[in-house]
Order: structure tokens, then C-alpha cells, then sequence
């Protein structure tokens, strides 16, 4: 009777690692690298910048604080938002 080889069990994890590696490629650095595009879009929000909300609310920054801003949404209609709460700066 001929008998098995014994298999290394390094060799066992070769699939387990090539498959966080592409994980890693695919899905976790393209999310870090947008959470840093988006840090960095909130540190430089000013006064009279058109952005959206993720709730979908348009309006225009009348003051920016440590972490809220406040948005003009209409006239005479301002409300006071989380900084975080901000999608993205529209394109003027």
C-alpha cells in the first residue's frame, strides 16, 4: 500500500492568504483611499460652498465650525449639520 505524502500546512493557508490579499486590493485599500479624499474634502469646506448632504438636502455653507456647519437651504431657512453628514461639494 502506497503511503500519502504528508502535505506542509503552510501550503494548507496558501489560499487562505491569496485570497485576503485580493480582498485587501479589491475592497479595503479603494476604501481607505476615498475615506482620505473625503477627510480631506471636509478640512477644507469654506463659507459659500454648494454641497449635499447624505440625506440628500442641497444648500449652501453660511458657517463652518470645529464639527458642524451651517447650511442655508432656502431663504431664510438655515439648518446646523454634523460635518460628517456631507457627501460631496458640488461642481459650481
Amino acid at each position: 500500500m502506497p503511503q500519502a505524502q504528508a502535505v506542509n500546512p503552510i501550503v494548507n493557508f496558501v489560499p487562505l492568504i491569496l485570497i485576503f490579499i485580493v480582498f485587501y486590493f479589491l475592497l479595503i485599500r479603494p476604501q481607505k483611499t476615498k475615506e482620505k479624499e473625503h477627510e480631506k474634502m471636509l478640512k477644507s469646506l469654506d463659507k459659500n460652498n454648494e454641497v449635499v448632504t447624505a440625506s440628500g438636502i442641497h444648500g449652501t455653507i453660511v458657517n463652518v465650525k470645529d464639527k458642524t456647519v451651517i447650511l442655508r437651504i432656502d431663504e431664510n431657512v438655515k439648518i446646523e449639520i454634523e460635518k460628517n453628514c456631507i457627501a460631496y461639494l458640488k461642481k459650481s
